[in-house]
């Protein structure tokens, strides 16, 4: 025991705990991706056989295939806006100095750090305020608002780490600010505009709270989910769709960190 210095134990330790930590997050997911393949309507342990019926039954549901329908629509149309907002705001902020500038700062980021039931109270309430009924676009606009901190925390990030001496060498090569954005601020910061765009699509795509305030009758897959569960209804088409949508949202997340990991080398 005394051969090994304290630092060895200590690091061990920190890889146990990392490891137990692990394995009690990814504990339930493994079990309802099992419970996907499970013969039986009936969720027990041990699983007493192996199909691929619900994975079938699942594709086949009208009211799965519309909600997922609905989710992807509504996740794509949230990106594209949320992408430009994001991306027009980091660079303004980035670039130049105005009054109220932090202030500006601050309610950027305000969607992203309030919980989200009450960011989505508060949209419910601006459009019943407004005379707004909820809709597929009322549902776009909620999902966009939470998704432009994300693309906009993202790009200011790869913006600040920028050496200024890139921007200021095209200068002294005659570039000028057009020509400068369009060839060297844009091609370097265009990871982590895609990174961005990725994680606000996943973030939007599997969004339950805000959905439920700005929906309306649109019923996206986490609302089909949720509401399966609560009348007890198809749970082992639940667990197929669960599975589904952690094998969907993962994609893109393992691409930003990929992406995020070949900034670091720029």
């Amino acid at each position: 025991m005394n051969q090994y210095p304290a630092v060895f134990w200590g690091s061990l330790g920190v890889i146990a705990a990392s490891l137990a930590v692990l394995c009690f997050l990814m504990a339930p997911i493994i079990l309802v991706m099992t419970y996907a393949f499970s013969a039986s309507n009936v969720q027990t342990f041990p699983i007493q056989g192996w199909s691929l019926h619900w994975l079938h039954q699942a594709l086949a549901d009208p009211q799965v295939r519309k909600s997922a329908g609905i989710s992807v629509q509504v996740a794509c149309l949230a990106t594209v806006i949320a992408t430009l907002l994001g991306c027009l705001a980091a660079f303004a902020i980035h670039s130049f100095k105005f009054f109220g500038k932090d202030s500006a700062v601050f309610f950027l980021t305000l969607p992203i750090a309030l919980p989200g039931i009450i960011t989505g109270m508060a949209m419910s309430s601006f459009f019943a305020f407004m005379g707004i009924h909820l809709s597929f676009w009322t549902l776009v606009i909620a999902h966009a608002t939470f998704c432009t901190p994300i693309v906009y925390n993202t790009v200011i990030g790869r913006l600040a780490r920028l050496p200024k001496s890139f921007t200021e060498a095209s200068a002294d090569l005659g570039g000028d600010g057009f020509y400068t954005f369009a060839r060297v601020t844009l091609p370097l910061v265009g990871s982590a505009i895609t990174a961005a765009a990725l994680l606000a699509f996943a973030l939007s795509f599997d969004e339950v709270i805000v959905t439920t305030f700005t929906a309306g009758t649109q019923t996206t897959l986490p609302l089909w989910v949720l509401g399966s569960i609560r009348l007890g209804q198809s749970l082992p088409e639940v667990n197929v769709v669960v599975s589904a949508v952690i094998i969907f949202t993962l994609i893109p997340v393992l691409l930003v960190q990929r992406l995020s990991g070949d900034a670091g080398r720029v």
